[in-house]
């Protein structure tokens, strides 16, 4: 058995110490996925920093109108908030659709956003993978990769992000907050998860050390229509195939405002700009919100046994954008 320290720090600038310290070091918040790993021996860190009791969890409307959320509210709690529910149901929605109630129970805003992919060559330490071992090769790509990405994915790593909450936000054009030795800075979430490029073992810009302490939700898109979908194997308690997180604002027959992401198709939730600027500005027709949503995924890069993915999401987008639509009309 392999010794781990364990440490609670009493406050951000503790925890961020703590952690810079020690290159094997991990944050420990609700431990839903890093326990998990760490029972499977992916992860193997010498020292956990416990920052579940940091004084981060609380959900506060500040005065711009903007929405702070705590990075230690739980997932429960934040699906039931009633700012969220009144201004942003795509993030409730969202984290409805993730995991079990007992999950979501002890599940924080922060760990949500830094759970690994759930790639099953990524959690048999017996297979060959790049995510958790460079330079070792990627099984999937000629294996079983039906649930794997289609977008932003290279010869390293095919990998999909499994957070539903990530793609809500991404859609809401959220902004991560970190702390860290260098002191404090703010990241776009559409910037904070990376593409695998030839270094998929990073899966953040997250630097040594840093720490999520809360994510802010822009005034920009509150109280707008706004919903999540997803597609997955079974009924609940299961990842994405695909999914789509979008907010659309539609005044006098004009698309006003629009935000779209994809969910389960790539390394990172997947902001379809291309299909936003395709529909901006215009009457929201099905020619052209077909239009759009295949300059987007004209991108897509399926492989052997994915290319249903194209298609699934094509439909989940046409679906929910046609429905806030309609709400409108």
């Amino acid at each position: 058995m392999k010794p781990v320290g364990y440490v609670r720090p009493q406050s951000v600038e503790e925890a961020a110490a703590a952690h810079a310290g020690r290159a094997g070091a991990r944050y420990l918040g609700g431990g839903t996925n890093l326990v998990d790993l760490m029972k499977l021996g992916v992860e193997t860190p010498d020292l956990l920093v416990d920052v579940s009791r940091l004084p981060l969890d609380t959900v506060e409307e500040r005065p711009d109108g903007s929405l702070h959320l705590g990075a230690t509210v739980r997932n429960s709690d934040l699906a039931a908030h009633p700012l969220v529910r009144t201004r942003h149901p795509v993030l409730s929605q969202a984290l409805l659709a993730g995991a079990s109630g007992q999950l979501r129970n002890i599940a924080t805003t922060g760990g949500n956003l830094l759970q690994r992919t759930r790639c099953s060559y990524f959690q048999d330490t017996s297979k060959p993978c790049n995510k958790r071992a460079p330079g070792t090769g990627c099984a999937a790509r000629e294996g079983v990769h039906h649930d794997h990405a289609v977008l932003g994915h290279s010869a390293q790593c095919i990998a999909t992000h499994p957070s539903d909450l990530a793609v809500a936000l991404a859609a809401l054009d959220a902004v991560v907050e970190l702390c860290g030795p260098d002191g404090e800075r703010t990241v776009p979430v559409t910037e904070f998860h990376r593409l695998p490029g030839d270094r998929p073992d990073q899966d953040t810009v997250l630097r040594h050390g840093e720490l999520i302490t809360g994510v802010t939700l822009p005034s920009d898109a509150a109280g707008l229509p706004s919903a999540y979908r997803k597609a997955r194997d079974r009924a609940s308690y299961a990842f994405a195939l695909a999914s789509v997180a979008a907010v659309l604002d539609i005044q006098d027959g004009v698309v006003r405002q629009v935000a779209l992401a994809f969910g389960g198709l790539a390394h990172r939730p997947w902001r379809a700009r291309r299909a936003e600027a395709g529909l901006l500005g215009a009457a929201l027709t099905a020619d052209r919100l077909t239009e759009a949503l295949d300059a987007e995924l004209a991108h897509a890069e399926p492989l052997r046994d994915n290319a249903y993915k194209v298609p699934l999401a094509r439909r989940l987008a046409h679906e929910v954008l046609t429905e806030l639509a309609t709400d409108q009309t």
